[in-house]
């Protein structure tokens, strides 16, 4: 690396010559890797358990003796809503500071402004304070959306960067699974007083938590922050350090890195500058990431938080029991990913992504019109929706993956929870409220209303991903999208960054 101490915009530091980004997508894959892996992605596992756990107990914090006066729409509709709008919140606020102060610092803080809300809604003795902390356990999840995708692609080598982000997404429905099988145990009145179990499932996620944050002292700040915030030299230090350990695990030297990139370092970013590129320097991908957000937010949330509701509405299934039938759908969302994900890096994202989004919208309208008819059993209706949740989850996890890579390094973690934040208040808000009025009136016709929304949102996102996604499968994230910071080839050291991009 060298630098140099031009400093000719406020608020730069230097400018510095780097191999970093090109040493890091060339590192095979490693126990390095493992331990980023584990460390961030498991907190989608505690995501996913305590969404489902809330699905899974409504009924039973409806009945008399749970310690809470509330009824099952409340928790399913309005509590579902402030998680999902905290969690809008959550990302917003914290993705600026991801992006200012670092990702190490901001998923330390998310993931224990996550644990203590969480606690606290074991604590709940009035709807209120019930709702409150569910606000603020999406307060502090949101905001692990924007910090975690960031680093992870940014430490993942881009040969594996689209299926392990989709895999480490996709790792939400192991909690999933988890939290529908959990429910049951933790329902069973012949185990637990009402009053006590459903309690003790979110203690449970606390827990597990504090072990994840344990872990996670040990993940290290992004190089790619690091030498663009006028930390080359620890961003050096770093990259080094995992070289010599990689070499030592694998017995053989890494092959040499790529080209080099020079760029301008800055303490901070701007807003208006991020805003500016990501709505006027790349218009075409803005359009992309809120279409695929807002079309997964509504599916997802409207399912997540509804789909006991059905079971118990129509087919009279026992709050108890919702547990067996949803651990089987959660089971359909995560082999998604998980066996779809290597063909996002080597089919190409833009036949993936849109092929899963319309295949799962298409498959979804097919379950509307056998549950019109009256043709599906709680059995075969969970069927069904394996089926659509096994495609829709692979583009679901994608469209975090999209936003996290093609738009340039600054606005990383704030582009994450911009496109998080508007699609999700879009779909993820109204989601849960829409669907759990269409799903409380017991009428068919109103839950397939709900069935054909989602699928049109997902058709439609599909589309626009036909026409409108980046090929970005096997390339460095500095070729996806050029930092801003960086010099043109041939500029002076004091020129002015950022003077030309790629606009595509």
């Amino acid at each position: 690396m060298t630098a140099t101490a031009s400093a000719s915009v406020p608020g730069e530091t230097g400018t510095v010559t780097t191999a970093v980004p090109a040493r890091l997508d060339r590192l095979p894959w490693s126990r390095w890797h493992w331990m980023i892996v584990i460390g961030l992605g498991t907190v989608w596992i505690l995501d996913g358990l305590e969404v489902t756990i809330v699905g899974n107990v409504a009924g039973r914090l409806a009945e008399e003796g749970s310690g809470l006066d509330i009824t099952s729409a409340q928790v399913t509709g309005t509590a579902a809503a402030l998680y999902v709008a905290g969690a809008c919140t959550g990302a917003l606020f914290f993705g600026r500071l991801t992006d200012r102060y670092g990702r190490k610092k901001l998923f330390m803080v998310t993931l224990a402004v996550y644990l203590a809300a969480t606690a606290l809604t074991a604590l709940s003795f009035e709807s209120w304070w019930f709702f409150l902390f569910r606000f603020l356990t999406g307060f502090g999840i949101g905001g692990e959306y924007a910090a975690i995708n960031s680093a992870i692609d940014e430490l993942i080598p881009s040969l594996y960067r689209g299926r392990v982000d989709l895999i480490i997404n996709g790792s939400y429905w192991l909690g999933a699974v988890g939290g529908a099988l959990l429910s049951i145990v933790m329902l069973d009145t012949a185990i637990f007083p009402k009053d006590l179990g459903w309690r003790l499932s979110f203690a449970l996620g606390v827990v597990l938590g504090l072990v994840i944050l344990l872990v996670r002292r040990h993940v290290p700040e992004s190089p790619r922050w690091q030498f663009i915030h006028g930390r080359g030299e620890d961003a050096e230090e770093l990259v080094a350090g995992v070289e010599r350990e990689i070499e030592r695990e694998k017995g053989r030297p890494l092959p040499p890195p790529g080209a080099e990139i020079t760029i301008h370092q800055r303490k901070s970013i701007g807003f208006g500058l991020i805003a500016r590129t990501v709505f006027a320097r790349y218009p075409r991908r803005a359009v992309l990431g809120l279409s695929l957000f807002i079309g997964q937010a509504f599916l997802y949330n409207a399912i997540t938080f509804g789909f006991g509701a059905i079971l118990t509405t129509f087919y009279d299934i026992p709050p108890g029991r919702t547990g067996y039938y949803f651990a089987v759908i959660a089971a359909g969302n995560f082999l998604g990913p998980l066996l779809l994900g290597r063909l996002f890096d080597t089919a190409g994202r833009r036949i993936m992504i849109s092929s899963t989004y319309l295949l799962s919208g298409l498959l979804l309208f097919g379950t509307a019109w056998l549950f019109d008819r009256g043709s599906l059993s709680a059995t075969t209706l969970t069927a069904c929706w394996c089926v659509v949740l096994f495609f829709a989850s692979a583009g679901a996890s994608s469209a975090y993956l999209t936003v996290s890579e093609v738009f340039p390094m600054e606005t990383r973690a704030m582009a994450i929870a911009f496109f998080y934040a508007l699609g999700t208040a879009a779909g993820g808000i109204s989601g849960p409220l829409i669907f759990a009025d269409l799903t409380e009136s017991g009428v068919v016709g109103d839950t397939v209303l709900a069935f054909q929304i989602g699928a049109g949102l997902m058709c439609a996102a599909g589309l626009v991903a036909a026409f409108l996604a980046v090929n970005a499968e096997r390339r460095s994230l500095e070729d996806i999208a050029r930092p801003l910071s960086e010099v043109e080839a041939g500029a002076s050291a004091g020129a002015s960054p950022g003077a030309s991009q790629k606009t595509a």
